[in-house]
């Protein structure tokens, strides 16, 4: 599906972002990783060359816009093009707080951060996407962007920001041929930070699982590959007419929450009948 297509991944030593990357990979495109900690970056790339993939990777940190710049002129003089641009930089969030109780600067920070490296890295390839008509730009939300969800801090608004931002580029950059989306995923039980909470506190993390599937319309959470699948035919030519939009890929979370199957010997109440 993108065989011949450039794509330049931001955070890619994380484990969705490195999920995207093999993902972006096995679908043919050249892939340029990037991070600020090259081990974990590394780790990725020898894992896409080990499964036939071609990659190269650079140090690049994603809030410092002459590096940003300066990375792509490079990925243009050795690949000719950039067709894919997709930002997965985490941000500490601090969460678990009230929004009554939760301190200035740990409510703003994740915002301004989260929002300063998508505007770099979006702006930098919109540029280079100009000059070539055409190219996608992706956008990584979660749950908290698309509905009400307590005790997140910083971190819900951060996501709706983004959300209008990928909306905003996607109305300006549409006329050069440059396509602009967002993925909202839900939380993956088998992300990095899932897996490091679960190993070590396995009791507290059940419940809150359980919970989170319980909150789905599938009853499931979406894996990090439902994330890098949705990213991997968003980036194809298949979803050509797709653009200003967020694809959301949280098993339907954002649509309503709390639904529960009731057992046979439960009384189900009746609506707009009289007694």
């Amino acid at each position: 599906m993108l065989q011949h297509k450039n794509a330049v991944v931001y955070g890619a030593g994380g484990s969705l972002g490195g999920a995207v990357a093999k993902a972006l990979a096995g679908a043919g495109a050249r892939v340029f990783l990037t991070g600020h900690r090259l081990p974990s970056v590394q780790k990725i790339a020898d894992e896409i060359l080990a499964a036939g993939g071609t990659v190269e990777v650079d140090v690049v940190d994603g809030f410092d816009e002459h590096a940003i710049t300066a990375h792509l002129e490079r990925v243009v003089q050795k690949a000719g093009k950039v067709d894919i641009s997709f930002n997965a930089v985490g941000v500490d969030v601090v969460q678990n707080i009230p929004l009554t109780d939760i301190p200035l600067d740990d409510f703003v920070r994740p915002v301004t951060l989260t929002m300063q490296t998508r505007f770099l890295t979006a702006v930098a390839a919109g540029k280079v996407m100009m000059r070539q008509g055409s190219g996608v730009i992706l956008f990584l939300t979660a749950t908290p962007g698309g509905i009400g969800y307590p005790f997140t801090g910083g971190f819900a608004p951060a996501c709706c920001a983004v959300e209008g931002l990928s909306r905003n580029l996607a109305i300006e950059l549409g006329v050069y041929g440059i396509r602009v989306v967002t993925i909202r995923s839900g939380g993956s039980p088998d992300s990095k930070v899932f897996k490091e909470a679960i190993d070590s506190n396995p009791a507290g993390m059940e419940p809150l699982i359980r919970m989170m599937k319980g909150d789905t319309a599938l009853k499931q959470m979406p894996l990090m590959a439902d994330i890098a699948n949705a990213a991997v035919f968003l980036a194809s030519d298949m979803a050509g007419k797709i653009t200003g939009v967020t694809v959301d890929v949280t098993a339907g979370t954002t649509a309503g929450l709390n639904y529960k199957v009731q057992s046979a010997d439960e009384h189900l109440p009746t609506f707009g009948q009289q007694k």
